[in-house]
């Protein structure tokens, strides 16, 4: 064991890990593994918020959602291109790790502040876990897909969440001494929550009711930074309200893409699509949990509507996480067709629903099996 290692009451050296958030989709999987490390008498955890997706509103929201204490520090280091937002976080978390001399790193998911991290971390010689390892599109396209394949490459301890990691890290040659299948952390807040998630009050504010309406999430570049795909899908969500209402909380870059190519009219007379700002954890889960179906472009909802049996149409072409569509309830669409969109939403509306099972360990125990390890 390291020599940087704190000792405790009892004289034991403790494990000092940073463990590192990016972007909204972290919260939900740091919170259950940096809140049972505070409780872990032989961790010492130190969170560090990158801000790479810095909004002090939303970011205060989820955190007391999540039942989080406020980050350790703050990084701020804000929005611009790939290459200028990941130096400027690898500049300012290097700083930390030399101040903090943690034993190990810890990241999640695919963000940029996912790869920056891990990248200063092993050029300091510092012990690097990623959570979520293993996951691919197979599309180089994204790039949360070069941020997995690097991260992956050379972090030290891989947690995988489901089989089809397994698979993709064997293929990919890395030692199976290095790896190991924990399950879905995502799935541990959604359960830890879902409880306080049903006395939120985001319906009755919404004005909706269960089961009679649509929870539409939107924010990739090929869907919403393309003119004629976004003419598509507000053509398709138009659609739809006809059958049922629309919940739809508007990502910052949808809405500029909305504005700038003058799409907004498409909504303005039509009360039965409710356009939001971006929610809380807890009232967004309340919607998800009581919608008839979900619409998407999200990696993690894919995930929490397997797990809660909720038919989700997911508008991309191709899924990291083929678990939610050979298990799950999830239904790729990977070409954008407004009559194929409306079909399978008419299939769901006649109970005509695709029936799924959950995938093995999304079972809430993934960050005590995580941290387990780490203190072995």
């Amino acid at each position: 064991m390291s020599s940087r290692f704190e000792l405790n009451k009892k004289g034991i050296k403790k494990l000092k890990i940073i463990n590192v958030v990016g972007a909204r989709p972290n919260f939900m999987k740091i919170a259950p593994i940096h809140n049972l490390m505070l409780r872990t008498e032989g961790i010492e955890p130190y969170l560090v918020h990158t801000g790479q997706h810095y909004d002090e509103k939303m970011s205060k929201v989820f955190f007391e959602d999540l039942g989080m204490p406020e980050p350790n520090i703050y990084l701020k280091v804000g929005s611009g291109s790939h290459a200028v937002q990941t130096a400027k976080i690898m500049v300012e978390f290097e700083k930390v790790v030399l101040e903090q001399k943690p034993d190990m790193v810890l990241v999640v998911g695919d963000v940029n502040s996912t790869v920056a991290c891990t990248l200063v971390a092993v050029k300091l010689g510092i012990k690097t876990v990623h959570v979520e390892s293993g996951l691919r599109s197979f599309d180089h396209r994204m790039p949360e897909e070069i941020n997995r394949l690097m991260t992956d490459v050379v972090a030290d301890y891989l947690f995988v969440s489901e089989e089809s990691g397994l698979e993709n890290l064997k293929k990919e040659g890395v030692s199976d001494d290095k790896v190991f299948h924990v399950g879905n952390v995502m799935i541990d807040s959604l359960i830890n929550n879902i409880e306080a998630a049903d006395h939120s009050n985001i319906m009755d504010s919404l004005g909706v009711e269960k089961e009679d309406y649509v929870l539409v999430t939107l924010h990739r570049p090929s869907n919403v930074d393309d003119i004629i795909n976004t003419k598509i899908l507000i053509d398709t969500l138009i659609e739809v309200s006809k059958k049922l209402k629309i919940v739809f909380p508007v990502h910052p870059r949808t809405l500029k893409n909305f504005e700038k190519f003058g799409f907004m009219e498409g909504f303005a007379d039509n009360d039965r699509i409710i356009l939001t700002e971006p929610l809380g954890y807890l009232d967004f889960m309340k919607l998800m949990k009581e919608s008839k179906l979900l619409l998407t472009d999200s990696g993690g909802i894919q995930e929490e509507t397997t797990y809660l049996g909720k038919p989700c149409l997911t508008l991309r072409e191709n899924t990291e996480r083929p678990s939610t569509i050979t298990q799950g309830t999830n239904i790729l669409i990977p070409k954008l067709d407004k009559e194929v969109i409306l079909n399978h939403v008419d299939d769901i509306i006649e109970g005509r629903v695709k029936k799924g099972t959950v995938p093995k360990y999304w079972d809430g125990g993934t960050a005590e099996r995580i941290v387990e390890i780490l203190t072995r």
